[in-house]
């Protein structure tokens, strides 16, 4: 059995202090995650002008500023609860914006875009519901994860699936198609659970008002 000493006790909570979100705005860590939400118009008009390689470097930039942001949290201790926030708005509207250009350049069926738009819509005043009785965004699950991965995933390969003609590209586009339906039952799976969820909130707090 281990015995913990003060001092290891102090430097347990010291690190717990400075990796627990702030109320803070003007961050590295937060102005790395603007560059990305400022890259995602830019994606999305150079895939709707069919621009494909520029695209790819874009996105490419953008998926690096996505690990940095976090890691530049921890490393310089600027965890701030807006960061938090920031993330997987940043997240969902690369997915939403870079979908509305495949849709507007004739590469990914309209529908696709109307399901992620409706599930984000859902989930946004679900949020703002919860917001009222003082709850943040719900943790993100499992199922939530790996739809985002997928779609993720197959937009640099839908991207990279239109730079030239061929079988491979053909069978690449197919795969990256596949990738994003199944994304998306994911994505709606996903806010299934994140309904129950608020649910069970919103349930929770009617009995402390009954009581």
């Amino acid at each position: 059995m281990t015995i913990m000493t003060d001092e290891e006790s102090r430097l347990d909570a010291q690190k717990e202090e400075e990796l627990k979100p702030k109320n803070v705005v003007f961050t590295i860590p937060n102005f790395v995650s603007l560059l990305r939400l400022i890259s995602i118009p830019v994606i999305s008009y150079l895939i709707y002008r069919e621009q494909m390689w520029a695209a790819l470097v874009v996105l490419a930039f953008s998926g690096l500023t996505d690990g940095l942001d976090g890691f530049l949290a921890r490393r310089l201790h600027q965890v701030s609860k807006f960061g938090q926030l920031l993330d997987p708005i940043a997240d969902r509207l690369l997915i939403l914006c870079t979908v509305l250009a495949f849709g507007l350049a004739g590469l990914l069926p309209w529908w696709l875009l109307g399901a992620i738009a409706l599930r984000d819509f859902i989930m946004a005043i679900e949020v703002v519901i919860i917001a009222q009785y003082d709850y943040g965004p719900l943790p993100v699950n499992f199922v939530g994860k790996v739809g985002t991965a997928l779609l993720m995933i197959a937009i640099p390969c839908l991207i990279v699936a239109d730079i030239s003609k061929g079988d491979f590209f053909t069978a690449l586009h197919l795969l990256a198609v596949a990738g994003v339906i199944w994304g998306v039952v994911c994505y709606w799976v996903a806010g299934g659970v994140y309904l129950k969820q608020g649910y069970d909130i919103l349930r929770l707090e009617r009995t402390k008002k009954a009581a």
